[in-house]
């Protein structure tokens, strides 16, 4: 017989029921160029993190990418969507990132789609993925390879 686990639904409004999030809400609507913001009140010491970019592992790591990735970004804010709590300790939070940044787009505001699957130890994240169309971000923005992409993607469906 399968273990199967309740479900949670969690919005980014009300308090959620894994602590930490709450925390990790603020911490994305706050980070900007320079304010890598209280990362160590959310992620773990030896916490990982993963998106179509990059794979480190560390909270120095983590730091000094989180510093290097907002250092060109006008604005930056995360609509999060309900979370998805299989267990207080494995969640999924579906989000729409709205982002000027001073090379993309002539710093003009894009949305990029994605989720964060998060894992959870002692109140902190232990691991952090984030899925999200690494074309919807950046390649379609560039010029030649964004025009490309958008035709590619105009004529794929």
């Amino acid at each position: 017989m399968t273990d199967v686990r309740p479900t949670t639904i969690v919005n980014s409004i009300e308090p959620a029921p894994v602590p930490v999030l709450n925390r990790f809400f603020e911490l994305f609507n706050e980070m900007g160029a320079g304010q890598p913001g209280n990362l160590a009140d959310v992620y773990s010491e030896h916490a990982s993190f993963t998106d179509p970019f990059v794979s480190l592992q560390g909270f120095h790591a983590l730091t000094a990418y989180f510093t290097g990735a907002y250092e060109n970004v006008i604005e930056c804010r995360f609509r999060f969507d309900e979370a998805v709590i299989g267990s207080t300790d494995n969640v999924c939070i579906p989000w729409v990132m709205e982002l000027r940044h001073k090379r993309i787009r002539r710093g003009g505001m894009i949305e990029v789609d994605g989720i964060s699957h998060l894992l959870i130890e002692d109140d902190r994240i232990v691991s952090h993925r984030d899925y999200f169309d690494a074309g919807q971000l950046l390649y379609e923005h560039l010029p030649v390879l964004g025009t490309a992409v958008r035709w590619l993607r105009k004529h794929a469906a």
